[in-house]
């Protein structure tokens, strides 16, 4: 089977899965945090190296207070959780997007995360929380641009290697294959630049019915694709 390296993950259905159960919406987002440790590590058995999940936006601030308090409280849990288990899976764990939105605690934590697990070299699981693919380019654009000015360059220095280098995702490879639940057809502004050349997968099933069938259906469909990257 041609697995593959990079897989990215748009964790969709959450709420809709948990309404249709007559259940609050938190709820949905609780078991899809539980699915999250299942996933990874069906992955990483699977012989994915690089899994990146969506799982807050930069849109999602439009949510209800409660909603939003839920998930950063589940964030937290998960992160503590991960520095508990990161040996024992020999995980390394990541967080891309503006964290700088965050609470002063979550950021510490994260920053903590991101440095015990580092030295492990199984997974590489990468979180986007608060992230969005345009606000991503133009931070970039923007480190990019004072880097440029303070050296004198010109606008001939401006390379697409360049600018993937000021991106979250400067040390990740791009990913070759999107997973989608839930049914949605849609980038929803996720890993905008990353995605150019990724085989899409778009499944009808929510995040939190997610299992390993379904996974290994999205790799299997990866599998029969040709990727000719523009060419014939």
């Amino acid at each position: 089977m041609a697995v593959p390296e990079h897989v990215a993950i748009i964790l969709d259905g959450n709420g809709r899965w948990a309404k249709s159960k007559g259940m609050p919406r938190t709820y949905g987002h609780t078991v899809g945090a539980k699915n999250v440790e299942r996933i990874s590590r069906i992955a990483y058995e699977t012989g994915v190296r690089y899994l990146t999940l969506y799982a807050f936006s930069t849109e999602n601030w439009s949510r209800p207070d409660d909603e939003v308090s839920a998930l950063m409280k589940l964030l937290t849990t998960y992160l503590n959780t991960c520095l508990k288990t990161a040996r024992r899976d020999n995980m390394r764990l990541r967080v891309i997007g503006d964290i700088s939105r965050l609470e002063p605690s979550l950021q510490e934590l994260i920053s903590r995360v991101e440095r015990e697990t580092s030295v492990y070299t199984g997974l590489n699981l990468t979180i986007a929380v608060n992230y969005g693919g345009r606000d991503e380019i133009v931070r970039a654009m923007r480190e990019m641009y004072i880097d440029l000015t303070e050296k004198g360059a010109d606008a001939s220095e401006i390379t697409e290697g360049r600018l993937s280098s000021y991106l979250d995702t400067a040390d990740l490879p791009d990913p070759d294959l999107l997973i989608r639940t839930s049914g949605e057809q849609r980038l929803s502004n996720y890993l905008l630049w990353q995605l150019a050349y990724a085989e899409f997968y778009f499944t009808p099933v929510p995040w939190p019915d997610f299992r390993r069938e379904e996974f290994l259906e999205a790799i299997a469909a990866y599998e029969h694709r040709e990727r000719r990257y523009g060419k014939i």
